[in-house]
């Protein structure tokens, strides 16, 4: 996997360690062995070499040789087990870590990386503007008996899924309020915003369009009765199918039509800022051995008919409902997010960064197969630090 990759020049990939140093060192200074940069360094190469726990970061670290422990800016010891951060020390400090800070660092590398990849990786099929979905993920075994678990909002491109952005909320109703928080310091200019119809608020809407200089695509459910009935009562059976797109994959068929009609700038009194076009997806499936369902998703979007065609407005649609195979199936399946226990402190959010790093640099670099990647990586420890932009020459004695 790693030979599809092509060689890794760090110098040609930013390097993550400026990022990681504007990262706020939470422990006392009395004490430290390693700097935090070390620590989030040797987190970083474990997890993208496939570690799933505190247990497996530690050890990651103990396989690595000496000097390439130096390259990341460990402290030498003549004690082998000392010469990298123990569990209970990586433990201890993902818990105090500053979230925010971490996220933000994280979020600033990937966006640099994207944007330097992102002329080398379009395709036909990718809409002209840039595209961000919100979700939010749910870390289900960080909950504990009086605790529910750990919800997190993030905003995903959707080409070659990169997070930019993440923060903690209470729970899955407390992303509307960290919606604006989240997006802030974003440059969103000319970019497309898609999200479900949790986030189909119109003071976001409004915020979106007139601060942000951004283009949004909303989704309209029944959980907006009144502006569900107004959309779904307009002329569809009038309208013609602007665009279709089958495809087929583990064992089912799917096709999606789609319509678009201009709209006003209201609809029956109901005022959705900026809103340009209103959009009909249907969408068909039929599973292997089961029935064929159907489901009808309506949505409103300030982009106008020139700025969007409906292929390129279905896309933007698409991407948004993909980002569960592209980014929570790969965190949940390869990385085993839903399976690791930890609970204390800021660990499940730092852990969850880490796994964001490490699936966007993979995906940056265009590797198809994330969980072959990471075995790939897994067997020498030295394989990881390209990845982040680090240099490494091996001992040549050996010892």
């Amino acid at each position: 996997m790693l030979a599809k990759l092509g060689p890794l020049d760090p110098d040609s990939i930013t390097d993550l360690r400026p990022y990681l140093d504007t990262v706020p060192d939470p422990r006392s200074p009395r004490g430290r062995r390693h700097p935090l940069t070390c620590i989030l360094l040797v987190c970083a190469c474990a997890t993208i070499s496939g570690a799933k726990s505190i247990d497996e970061l530690a050890e990651w670290g103990q396989r690595a040789h000496p000097t390439l422990l130096a390259a990341l800016g460990a402290r030498p010891h003549p004690l082998a087990w000392r010469r990298s951060p123990s569990a209970p020390t990586i433990d201890r400090v993902l818990a105090r870590i500053d979230g925010d800070a971490l996220d933000a660092a994280i979020g600033a590398y990937l966006a640099d990386q994207h944007q330097a990849t992102a002329e080398a990786t379009e395709s036909e099929d990718t809409p002209r503007r840039p595209a961000i979905a919100l979700d939010g993920k749910a870390l289900k075994g960080s909950a504990r008996l009086g605790q529910r678990c750990r919800h997190l909002l993030s905003a995903i491109t959707h080409h070659r899924p990169i997070t930019l952005a993440q923060t903690e909320v209470g729970a899955k109703t407390g992303e509307t309020r960290h919606c604006r928080p989240l997006l802030r310091d974003l440059d969103l200019a000319g970019c497309v915003v898609t999200f479900d119809a949790l986030h189909t608020v119109k003071d976001h809407l409004s915020w979106l369009a007139g601060t942000k200089k951004a283009h949004y695509i909303a989704v309209i459910k029944t959980n907006q009765p009144l502006a569900h009935q107004q959309i779904s009562g307009l002329p569809w059976s009038q309208a013609t199918i602007a665009h279709t797109r089958s495809e087929t994959g583990h064992g089912r068929v799917e096709s999606r039509s789609i319509k678009v009609m201009a709209i006003a700038d209201s609809l029956g009194g109901i005022a959705f800022p900026h809103a340009k076009l209103a959009i009909r997806v249907h969408r068909r499936r039929r599973q292997r051995g089961k029935k064929q369902t159907r489901e009808t998703v309506y949505a409103l979007t300030s982009l106008d008919a020139h700025q969007a065609t409906p292929a390129e407005l279905a896309a933007y649609l698409r991407g948004q409902w993909a980002i569960e195979n592209s980014s929570h199936h790969i965190r949940d399946v390869t990385f085993a997010e839903d399976a690791c226990t930890v609970h204390a402190g800021n660990a499940p959010r730092a852990l969850a960064a880490l796994r964001n790093l490490a699936n966007g640099v993979l995906h940056t670099l265009r590797a198809d197969n994330i969980a072959k990647t990471t075995r790939a990586i897994r067997d020498l420890p030295e394989r990881a630090l390209p990845f982040f932009g680090i240099s490494y020459e091996p001992d040549p004695s050996g010892t």
